[in-house]
């Protein structure tokens, strides 16, 4: 199966190659230095992809998000199976679901964690847009979904965290108050209350914000090598081989953007960062669910009890990782 979507994705490539030749004849007669030219062009180089791919998240989300949802608030024991398959589909919204349902003691806090973990956010697009390393898909999404399974059943399991994993029926007024009351995800588009229009718009959308993301950290990165004479001396200036880099990617991985994981799986493509270290940034970065943890979660301590165990368990599996698999 991968082989065959390989085989699709470099045919794709070749077409996109062979359609943008103009484009790049004109790039590059541009007054700019090598490294500029070539962020320029590589990013323009994905955006056919970053469409298609999101414009197929947008109609699995469209037809399949209520029963992913609903999947979640009735799995019970299972939920942190569900959430992290779920999860790990690169949908944007789902961190976002989860959180809101959590509040609301709809789900436990294992099922929470094994969401903020399997999700990738822009990863897996970011990938994918690059057909030369589709290969790197199937690892990244079998260690976090491992990860999301182990913390999220281990955690259900803790006494100390049952208290606050107790779950609750939903009633007929806070379910029509869910649907009166839309919930945001990325491009502040409607997650519960969706619109056929979103299907062409939203992705349209989306594509352009990642491209501008893509093509501002890819600047920064090919002026970054050029500085220093090349991608092979990229590591030793970002703690290659050390065991600070998992730690620190899954530090910035908090932070509620979805920049942060495109910086993150970018550095990790150019080699800048180890496989540890991206799975720990990847497994911390649970997107906007996190704002909507702060602003609705109570009691506080319970919120900042959930995202001391998300980074100190992102830390732990990049440790382990780096130790193991470098």
């Amino acid at each position: 199966m991968q082989t065959l979507i390989i085989k699709i994705l470099s045919l794709f490539n070749t077409i996109n190659e062979s359609f943008f030749a103009p484009v790049d004849s004109l790039i590059e007669k541009l007054p700019f230095s090598e490294w500029l030219l070539d962020a320029i062009i590589d990013s323009i180089h994905m955006l056919p992809f970053l469409f298609i791919i999101f414009v197929f998240i947008e109609l699995v989300e469209y037809f399949y998000s209520e029963k992913m949802t609903g999947l979640a608030k009735s799995s019970k024991a299972a939920g942190p199976l569900a959430g992290s398959l779920a999860a790990s589909f690169p949908q944007c919204g789902f961190s976002v679901i989860a959180s809101t349902l959590y509040t609301k003691r709809l789900i436990t806090k294992g099922t929470l964690l094994a969401v903020y973990l399997s999700t990738s956010d822009e990863a897996i697009p970011v990938i994918l847009s690059e057909p030369s390393k589709i290969y790197l898909v199937v690892p990244l999404l079998v260690a976090k979904i491992f990860i999301a399974l182990i913390a999220g059943y281990f955690i259900d399991f803790i006494p100390a965290f049952k208290d606050n994993s107790t779950l609750n029926q939903i009633s007929n007024n806070e379910e029509s108050e869910e649907e009166n009351n839309p919930q945001e995800g990325c491009c502040k588009h409607h997650l519960n209350k969706r619109r056929k229009r979103d299907l062409f718009l939203h992705p349209l959308e989306h594509t352009f914000n990642v491209f501008v993301f893509i093509l501002l950290i890819t600047v920064f990165l090919n002026y970054f090598i050029f500085r220093i004479g090349g991608e092979e001396n990229l590591g030793q200036y970002f703690l290659h081989d050390s065991f600070l880099q998992p730690i620190v990617t899954a530090i910035i991985g908090l932070i509620p953007n979805c920049a942060v994981s495109i910086a993150i799986t970018l550095m990790y493509l150019k080699g800048a960062i180890g496989f540890g270290a991206v799975i720990s940034g990847l497994c911390s970065s649970a997107g906007l669910g996190l704002l909507i943890l702060i602003k609705r979660n109570r009691p506080f301590s319970d919120t900042i009890q959930i995202i001391g165990l998300l980074l100190f368990i992102s830390i732990v599996s990049g440790l382990l990782i780096h130790m193991f698999y470098n």
